[in-house]
């Protein structure tokens, strides 16, 4: 009988690869690449290049130079940081308009007060000028009308002291002295004896406005008996250099 051919395992049996991939397994457990075998066996392309050799200067290396600022980004200010030269011009222009606010105020208050205290001083003075200026006014006598107008004329004062003047000369003097006319005023009382009866009715330092009650009393040829007539009497003063003179009269 003649003997059966034995059976060799090739490369390419089931065993060999199994032991090939058992190897591979255990060399890359190993950290190294395991060889291949001759079946799977691939050829390594190596890039192909150039090696260049920079020699280094003669002063050696040196590192770049830091970027420098430029002069616009040192001169503006960070970003989110307010200037502080901006905030304290601003505080100095606020506290400088509280300041003269403070005096503008202060000064008007002032001349508020002094405009005050000289109309009330002005009021005084004003009521007892009208009081002390009417009867003198607004009295004659046909016996002596050149004193009586003299003592008048030195009360008044602007346009008013000229238009007093001519109209005494041409009516109020010939008329007196043909009918023997004598005007006697007096401002009123009251019956208790209380202070005559004036009132300002309008008044600044310089310019006043006064009403008075006056009592005239007229005598002439052309009346039997004394007439007594109640008027009353608007009287304008103006401050002049010597003291309140009369710069009106009128009667309502």
């Amino acid at each position: 009988m003649a003997n059966p051919p034995s059976r060799t395992r090739g490369t390419g049996s089931p065993a060999r690869r199994t032991m090939t991939a058992a190897a591979r397994a255990a060399a890359k457990r190993a950290g190294r690449p395991a060889r291949p075998e001759h079946g799977d066996r691939r050829e390594e392309q190596t890039p192909a290049g150039r090696t260049l050799l920079v020699e280094p200067p003669a002063k050696g290396w040196q590192d770049p130079p830091e970027p420098q600022p430029s002069e616009s980004s040192q001169d503006e200010p960070e970003c989110g940081a307010p200037p502080r030269r901006a905030g304290r011009s601003v505080l100095t222009a606020v506290l400088g308009l509280v300041l003269v606010t403070a005096l503008t105020t202060a000064a008007v208050l002032g001349w508020q007060y002094r405009q005050g205290r000289q109309t009330e001083q002005a009021r005084d003075e004003a009521v007892a000028a009208a009081r002390k200026a009417a009867p003198v006014v607004l009295s004659y006598d046909y016996r002596h009308l050149d004193r009586d107008f003299s003592r008048a004329r030195a009360l008044l004062t602007g346009h008013f002291r000229d238009q007093y003047g001519r109209t005494t000369k041409s009516v109020v003097a010939p008329t007196a002295t043909k009918y023997h006319g004598v005007v006697k005023a007096t401002v009123a009382t009251p019956a208790d004896g209380g202070a005559p009866a004036a009132s300002v009715v309008s008044a600044t330092p310089d310019r006043a406005v006064v009403l008075l009650f006056v009592n005239q009393v007229t005598e002439s040829t052309q009346v039997p008996q004394p007439r007594l007539d109640l008027n009353r009497v608007r009287i304008t003063l103006a401050r002049t250099s010597d003291g309140w003179k009369v710069s009106g009269v009128d009667a309502l």
